[in-house]
C-alpha cells in the first residue's frame, strides 16, 4: 500500500498498483506494462493523477499516432521509428494510440475507483480515434495455403498443417501432447489458451486423419506436433516459407485467421465458429470475420430462395 504522506499519487504509482493488484498473472500482463512503460511513463510518469488534464492527454494520444512504430535500436542509440508511408500505417498508428489511451484510462480509472486519488477524472473526456481499430485480416486463399504446406519441410510442416486444421494459436499448438488428441470424438483438447480456459477444438475428418498418423504409435506425454516449440520458434521458419512460396504479408498468426475466414465462407455459424476459436462470444468474430459472410447469405439465398415458375416471355411497352 502507498504510503500517503510520501507525496501525491501520481501516475506511475497508479500503473505499478494496476499491473500488481489487477493485472497480475493475465495474459494481457506483458503487453500492457510494456506499452505503459514505453509510451504513457516517460510522458506522465511523475504527473499526480489528481492534476492531469484532457487536454494534456489529448496532445500525447495525437502525437502517439503521429509518430510511427518503434523498431530495435541498438542500446545507447536514440530510438528509431518507422516512417508513416500510406494510409493503413496511418491506421495502424492511430489504432495503437487507441490502445495506449485505453491502458493509461484503466490504470486511473482502477486508482480512483480503489479511492487511491480523489478527482474528477478529466481524463475520460479524451476519446479515442474512430473506425481504425478493426483491420482488414489477411488470410490465406486455398491455393496459397496448398503452396504453404508443400513449401514447409519436417516438423515445421506438421506445425502449418495443424494451425490451418484448427485455427488454434501457436502457443496452443505448441502445448498439445499426443493424449490431448481424442480418436474417438474427433477432437483436440486445448488444456490452457489465452483466457485460461480448456476447450476442444472439433476436427474434420481430414484434420482427424492427419492428427492420428501424428499420434500413431506414440505415448500419450509426448508432444503431438514432433517437437517441443518455444516462444517465437514458428517466426523464422514461417517467413522462408512463405518466400519460398511466394507468400506475401503472412505471419504464422495469419493461419489461425486463414481457418476462420473459410469457416466463416463455408457457411459455419459465428457461435460455432466462435467457440472452436476460443472466444467467449461473437464479438471477435463478427468484428474481424462478419465482412465475409454477405457472401455466404447472398450464395444460400440465391440456392434456395422460393421460385414461383414465372417466365418472362416479353417486354411490354408503357407509352
Amino acid at each position: 500500500p502507498r504510503n500517503r504522506s510520501s507525496g501525491p499519487y501520481t501516475v506511475t504509482q497508479s500503473v505499478a498498483d494496476y499491473l500488481a493488484e489487477h493485472l497480475e498473472g493475465k495474459p494481457s500482463y506483458y503487453e500492457i506494462k510494456t506499452r505503459l512503460e514505453a509510451y504513457a511513463l516517460p510522458t506522465f510518469g511523475d504527473t499526480p493523477v489528481a492534476d492531469l488534464t484532457a487536454e494534456e492527454l489529448r496532445r500525447w494520444h495525437k502525437a502517439i499516432a503521429k509518430q510511427g512504430a518503434r523498431v530495435r535500436s541498438p542500446r545507447g542509440t536514440p530510438q528509431s521509428y518507422r516512417a508513416l508511408s500510406n494510409a493503413e500505417d496511418v491506421r495502424k498508428r492511430q489504432s495503437s494510440a487507441n490502445r495506449c489511451l485505453s491502458h493509461l484510462k484503466s490504470c486511473l480509472n482502477y486508482a480512483w475507483r480503489e479511492k487511491k486519488v480523489t478527482c474528477d477524472r478529466d481524463w475520460m473526456r479524451v476519446q479515442p480515434f474512430k473506425g481504425v481499430d478493426v483491420p482488414r485480416q489477411r488470410y490465406l486463399s486455398m491455393a496459397e495455403c496448398k503452396r504453404l504446406i508443400n513449401a514447409s519441410e519436417g516438423d515445421f510442416r506438421s506445425l502449418v498443417r495443424a494451425a490451418l486444421e484448427t485455427g488454434a494459436r501457436y502457443q496452443e499448438l505448441a502445448r498439445l501432447r499426443v493424449s490431448d488428441f481424442s480418436r474417438d470424438a474427433g477432437t483436440l483438447h486445448v488444456r490452457k489458451s489465452k483466457s485460461h480456459k480448456a476447450r476442444h477444438i472439433v476436427l474434420t475428418e481430414e484434420g482427424q486423419t492427419f492428427f492420428a498418423n501424428l499420434a500413431a504409435g506414440r505415448p500419450g506425454p509426448a508432444p503431438l506436433l514432433g517437437r517441443e516449440w518455444s516462444k517465437g520458434q514458428q517466426t523464422g521458419p514461417m517467413k522462408a516459407t512463405c518466400a519460398q512460396a511466394h507468400i506475401v504479408g503472412a505471419t504464422f498468426h495469419t493461419l489461425r485467421h486463414t481457418w476462420a475466414s473459410h469457416a466463416v465462407m463455408g457457411g459455419i455459424p459465428l457461435p460455432v465458429i466462435a467457440t472452436n476459436l476460443g472466444h467467449v462470444d461473437t464479438r471477435m468474430v463478427e468484428s474481424h470475420y462478419g465482412h465475409l459472410a454477405p457472401s455466404y447469405v447472398a450464395d444460400t439465398i440465391r440456392a434456395s430462395a422460393p421460385r414461383y415458375g414465372l417466365a418472362e416471355t416479353s417486354k411490354v411497352t408503357v407509352l
